[in-house]
């Protein structure tokens, strides 16, 4: 039986001041990619083959993986069925991405699907680092399933520090055969999503070792099971990693090599080759190699970090509608817990932040889409820029999902930490993005390194590139109204990353010239130099955030609405981040006061547009996976139904009180 829309969320549809479907298709690309993405929605969600007989939490361990395969099989049969489809409006890729990283995925496989890396990471190494000759050999099968790889680079004793890997490949011009091999048990390769069961190749990161000498990683397709048996091939070492905080249907998995040998063409060579001879030729730029890891951090910030802080917003807004708690005005009855402030402080930074990684992101994909082209062409200019905003937006956005989806959680009070809000499970993912594709630390640091750079080339009178061109006048910025003028509040974040900037560019060079080597100069910088990419990053994200208001031609209710939640995202980050404006920017003691006021105020005013808001993002129920976060606001029905679904719950009497409880209790009479 279909439940009636709950009452109070009824009400506050009816508040909202613009027009949903627009902000929708805004945030889509268009109506038509809204129409398509619900097409695509249903076509998949709505077959039953891929519907829970029982929630996920109550699967073992081995259950979860085989279950996550088979549902998996069916996704991509499902795939060529949709591409066959008169209206698909989708190309493969955006299917795959959807299915993988996307909602539609996400819905289906909740704990991270084990195909994952071979269309996110496998196969666009090999069409990115492979010649014409080897993606016609490998892209064909990988992308009709008749191979199923993943990428095979982190190590049991080495991850972001690529260059330590210990797994080495040695090339012997008799056989013309590259010989494999792992050397310590650091060199393990540890954590390739697929790699225990799923995948039957890898992309396989080793240390290039020809005619004697070492050149370095470089990658190599190399195959692990036998297509027919899928036992591991001679010399090959495989098997699961074990459990994990979450993601455990991803099968990450461990591989060792002993004497395994390929054929000399298995060696990606689109950039640097291996003659037959064994003679080596040297790519014309090395960190081409690094193109799949910011490929995959451009994914990460583009579809992963604001799907999980919409998701957490949508929920905690919804239920806090629907909940009702304690009194404000005695007798007056119990309010939604929604008219609190302190809960619209937990939630609303929520809805404004996930917009303004989108927005970030929408910038990002541009310009890898424009680095990439120009990388066909041999122009690498640009792509020191890519790396550096790749990383930092990567550490930083992931960071701020994981706080978002716990602060959420949080405002749903004991609700929200039951598996069937899905909190735990969002939490699990989102946490788990801050260390893979690169530990967020150690990437913030080597965006520094890009800004330690650019500062030295402001100070040279050097061109800089886009996003630090800043650095060459973030001083002469004036102060405005912080109230009413957004670039005055954006300028305040420039001064703030470019002070930072400044100072660790002193603070280096002043150690140097004391004796010290650059590098204990740097390793002695490294605090402020991580917070001074932060202030960077979320400069950026701010700009990026006016731009869009500045720029789009949305109806002016929208348009307020959005200008709202950025005030509220440059405030909420001002007043967590106090000491630095008053250190570093225009902003005086006396500012402070109109700060908080600004805030309060802009809280105040999404207020009735809180739920029109998170409908806009538009994400099925299906999709959320959430009771509390439903849309006809039905929470209390729907915490019931799932609680029912525990097998605890299947008979009346659980067979431990036969085994246990009743001999126990009869010997203590």
């Amino acid at each position: 039986m279909k439940l009636k829309v709950n009452a109070d969320l009824q009400k506050e549809r009816l508040k909202c001041t613009f027009n949903t479907e627009e902000l929708t298709n805004f945030l889509d690309g268009s109506a038509n990619k809204t129409l398509s993405r619900r097409k695509l929605e249903s076509f998949f969600l709505s077959d039953l083959n891929l519907k829970d007989k029982i929630p996920m939490e109550y699967l073992s361990h081995k259950e979860r993986y085989e279950e996550a395969v088979r549902k998996s099989c069916i996704l991509f049969k499902k795939v060529n069925e949709w591409q066959q489809s008169g209206d698909s409006g989708s190309n493969s890729m955006e299917v795959y991405k959807s299915l993988l990283g996307g909602s539609v995925g996400s819905a289906i496989i909740k704990d991270g699907s084990p195909f994952a890396v071979h269309y996110v990471m496998f196969i666009p190494t090999i069409m990115g680092q492979g010649t014409l000759e080897q993606q016609g050999e490998w892209v064909g099968r990988a992308f009709s399933n008749q191979i199923i790889g993943t990428y095979a680079q982190t190590e049991l004793g080495h991850g972001t520090f690529i260059r330590g890997l210990e797994t080495i490949c040695t090339y012997d011009p008799a056989t013309e055969e590259f010989v494999l091999n792992s050397p310590t048990l650091t060199s393990y390769k540890w954590w390739p999503g697929g790699l225990g069961h799923t995948c039957n190749y890898a992309v396989v990161i080793a240390q290039l070792y020809t005619q004697g000498k070492c050149h370095g990683i470089h990658p190599f397709i190399v195959q692990l099971r036998d297509e027919e048996t899928w036992k591991p091939m001679p010399g090959i070492k495989i098997g699961e990693i074990g459990g994990k905080l979450g993601m455990n249907s991803t099968n990450n998995g461990y591989l060792a090599f002993n004497n395994v040998r390929i054929p000399r063409m298995n060696m990606l060579m689109k950039n640097a080759q291996v003659l037959k001879d064994g003679t080596y030729k040297k790519s014309v730029n090395d960190k081409l190699t690094y193109g799949t890891m910011i490929f995959v951090r451009v994914v990460i910030v583009r579809d992963l970090v604001s799907s999980y802080i919409s998701k957490a917003a949508i929920i905690a807004t919804r239920y806090s509608c629907v909940r009702r708690q304690s009194e404000l005005k005695p007798g007056a009855g119990e309010p939604q817990i929604l008219d609190y402030q302190t809960q619209q402080y937990k939630i609303f930074p929520a809805i404004a932040i996930s917009l303004a990684y989108k927005f970030a992101a929408s910038w990002l994909w541009d310009v890898y889409n424009d680095v990439t082209s120009q990388l066909e062409q041999g122009d690498l200019e640009r792509l020191p820029e890519l790396h550096a905003m790749a990383c930092c937006l990567k550490a930083v956005s992931t960071a701020d999902a994981a706080v978002a989806v716990t602060t959420c959680r949080l405002a749903c009070g004991g609700h929200g930490y039951m598996n069937c809000s899905n909190f735990p499970n969002m939490y699990a993912m989102a946490s788990a993005a801050e260390t893979y594709e690169g530990e967020n630390t150690v990437l913030l640091l080597q965006t520094a390194r890009y800004l330690m750079k650019a500062c030295q080339d402001a100070k040279s009178g050097l061109k800089l590139t886009e996003t630090v061109l800043y650095l060459s006048n973030f001083k002469s910025s004036r102060r405005k109204n912080w109230i009413t003028d957004l670039d005055c509040i954006g300028n305040a974040f420039l001064q703030v990353a470019g002070s930072k900037i400044e100072n660790c560019y002193f603070s280096i060079n002043q150690l140097i010239n004391s004796g010290m080597s650059q590098e204990d100069a740097w390793n002695e910088t490294t605090i402020k130099l991580s917070k001074a990419t932060e202030a960077h990053c979320r400069a950026f994200v701010v700009q990026s955030f006016i731009t869009t208001i500045k720029t789009t031609h949305l109806s002016s209710e929208l348009m307020k609405v959005l200008t709202e939640l950025c005030k509220l995202v440059c405030t909420h980050w001002m007043l967590n981040q106090m000491g630095d404006f008053l250190q570093y920017s225009n902003l005086k003691p006396s500012d402070v006061p109109s700060i908080q006021s600004l805030l309060e105020e802009c809280l105040k005013r999404i207020r009735p547009n809180a739920v029109g808001l998170v409908d806009s993002f538009d994400v099925r129920d299906e999709i959320l996976g959430s009771a509390l976060g439903v849309y006809d606001g039905n929470v209390y029905e729907r915490l019931i139904e799932d609680a029912n679904k525990s097998p605890l719950n299947q008979e009346p009497v659980n067979e431990s009180f036969h085994k246990y409880l009743k001999p126990y209790l009869k010997s203590n009479l």
